[in-house]
Formats: C-alpha cells, structure tokens, sequence
C-alpha cells in the first residue's frame, strides 16, 4: 500500500465513527482536521469535497457490520442454521455497535433522507443488497428442503430487516438492548415455527 492510499484508509477509518454519531451536517470540517491531525489540504488531497470523504466513511462502516454478519452466518453448516445466526448476531448488536456510533444504516440514512440525497440513494442501495442477501440465503433453505417452499423469501426478508433496524432504533434511543434480544428471540420463533419445514 502506498503512503497515500494508507493516509486516505487512516482518514476514513478515523472519521467513519464520528460520521456515524454525529451525522452529515454537524461534521465540520475543523471536527475532521481535529480528529485526524491533518490541514484541511492534505483532506482535499484525497478527498474532492465533505460529501465524497461522507460516502467513504458510510461504506466502510457498512462494509464492516456486513464482514462480522457473514463471518457469523457462515458459520452454519446449513442455510438454516446460517439463517439462525443472523438472529444470533444481532442479538449482541447494542453492544457490538456502540464503538462504532451506533447502526451506520440506520444513523446515515436518517441523516441523509432530508440532507444529501446522494448518500440516502446509496444507503438505499445497501439496504436492497442486504434484502437480497436475507431473500437468497431462505431461498437456498427452501432448496434445501429446510424451510416450506410456499414461503416467500423477500416479504420474510422485508420482515426480519425492519424488525431489526427497529430494534436496532428501540435499543439506542432507549439505551436497552433488551429490544435487540427480544428481536433476536422473536426471529427465531418465526423461523422454527413459520418457515422450518
């Protein structure tokens, strides 16, 4: 890696958290010099404007939440159990996030709805790729023979990701996780009891 690829990773990895906490339009650019320790030239040395060095800083927190979701989910040996394990994953979701600044695709795509509409589109995009992700992995337990093939994959999908992202809302604003295992529990049942052939 060159020194300036490794400066631009230090800044987005340094910044990502803030970002997240404190949302697109109250991270100053002084806040981001602060943090990082670099001028305001060596920032737009890498990045065009606030808005590009924002995109990366959401992508990077995204990208992380979805590393450590499929590290768990791919520890099923089956696509049940790998179905099982995303309710298990954010059963310690409160916990997990709290270094980051909380849930990057809740926090940024509240932010940015009204702000900035390129960052709400690509929280968008995030959001139909893990729906596709969750539609996939029921559709391989449907071929398996482990969930009922009338079952349609995407509403159950669309199911579990605003029970999540709910919980997930609950949880922080509460300052209760008792939302994120209830959701995790309340997954579950609906897999073993709804979907489970």
């Amino acid at each position: 890696m060159l020194k300036s690829e490794k400066t631009k990773a230090f800044i987005i990895e340094t910044v990502a958290p803030i970002f997240n906490k404190n949302g697109y339009s109250a991270m100053s650019l002084s806040k981001i010099t602060q943090a990082t320790g670099l001028t305001k030239g060596a920032l737009y040395g890498h990045f065009a404007n606030k808005e590009e060095l924002a995109m990366e800083a959401f992508k990077f927190s995204v990208r992380r939440v979805l590393k450590d979701l499929n590290h768990e989910v791919n520890k099923g040996k089956t696509p049940l159990e790998q179905l099982l394990n995303i309710a298990s994953f954010y059963k310690n979701y409160y916990e997990y996030n709290k270094q980051f600044g909380g849930c990057p695709i809740l926090n940024i795509g509240v932010d940015s709805d009204h702000q900035n509409a390129s960052i709400a589109e690509m929280v968008r995009t995030y959001n139909y790729k893990i729906l596709d992700k969750f539609s996939e992995l029921i559709e391989k337990a449907k071929k398996s023979n482990e969930i009922i093939g009338s079952i349609d994959s995407m509403l159950y999908a669309k199911r579990f990701f605003y029970m999540i992202e709910g919980a997930v809302y609950m949880s922080y604003i509460m300052k209760d996780k008792s939302y994120l295992d209830d959701v995790s529990q309340m997954m579950t049942l609906i897999i073993k009891n709804e979907l489970k052939q």
